[in-house]
């Protein structure tokens, strides 16, 4: 068994690891100079990164935004610890609905965003060219994770018994 001192000092190192990233003292991701974006670092990250589909429900989070905008514009003395929500994500070239979801949170973001009303409670960034890289330094800072799927599909590659081009099994 671990002793305590050894699980709170891992604690630390994970903690000052995040706080760096988030406050750009790391390899930080979101800079005002890279994205045009200025968050609060002592915000609550709320991270979806993945590849875009349906049934991981992006537009869903990005409703939840919509919903969260509208009570802070019905409520201006709301109390509620900021938050940035992060999205990164990959769409097939001809997958035209996950292209309008794309084109969806980048509009609530520069709506939310350049709202004074409700930008200091409430941040959207979209990062473009989300790889494994990206991931890298994404993953470590986020306080939520918002990595859902559907109860019938995945959160990570499954192998299903089919057969691919050359009768070869397929990895979906």
């Amino acid at each position: 068994m671990l002793q305590p001192v050894a699980i709170t000092a891992h604690v630390e190192v994970l903690a000052a690891e995040d706080q760096a990233v988030q406050d750009g003292s790391g390899d930080g991701f979101i800079t005002q100079e890279a994205n045009g974006i200025r968050v609060d670092p002592s915000s609550i990250f709320d991270v979806q990164v993945k590849r875009l589909h349906a049934y991981k429900r992006q537009l869903l989070n990005a409703l939840h935004i919509i919903d969260l905008y509208h009570e802070i514009l019905n409520n201006p003395r709301i109390k509620m610890h900021p938050r940035t929500f992060i999205f990164a994500a990959k769409a097939a070239p001809g997958y035209t609905y996950a292209k309008s979801i794309i084109k969806l949170i980048n509009s609530l973001a520069d709506q939310i965003n350049n709202d004074k009303r409700v930008n200091e409670l409430i941040r959207v960034v979209f990062l473009e060219n989300y790889n494994v890289t990206l991931a890298e330094k994404i993953v470590p800072a986020a306080e939520v994770s918002e990595q859902i799927s559907t109860t019938t599909k995945g959160a990570c590659s499954v192998y299903v018994p089919s057969t691919g081009a050359a009768g070869a099994p397929a990895w979906r």
